[in-house]
């Protein structure tokens, strides 16, 4: 059985001064340490810089850009990525299963 290759993207790499320095990596596969919109999202998560970002007014906001590439960000924590039917977040071993919480459908926890 084939094993896909996993790389870790360690956030010193791609900023200088984070201001939030945990995790210190993400481990991805190589094409998702290649996707420009995700490396976005992790540089402006990890630097605290959501100024270019703004609150959904509806759901169908999330999923329009899930839809386009985009990788959200919930509760200015987590990447949030929509696979396989599946919406799933992003930790330092990589893309895990996003429980369903009353929170999830709270608007003013997600940033796009």
């Amino acid at each position: 059985m084939y094993h896909k290759k996993k790389e870790r993207i360690y956030i010193s790499d791609l900023l200088s001064d984070p201001a939030v320095q945990y995790p210190a990596y993400y481990t991805l596969s190589n094409h998702m340490c290649k996707n420009e919109m995700l490396l976005s999202a992790l540089e402006m998560l990890h630097g605290f810089d959501f100024d270019g970002l703004c609150v959904p007014k509806k759901y169908e906001e999330i999923f329009s850009a899930f839809s386009s590439g985009a990788f959200p960000i919930y509760k200015e924590k987590y990447i949030v990525g929509y696979f396989g039917g599946k919406m799933m977040y992003l930790e330092s071993i990589g893309w895990k299963g996003m429980p369903v919480t009353a929170s999830i459908f709270e608007l003013d926890n997600w940033l796009l």
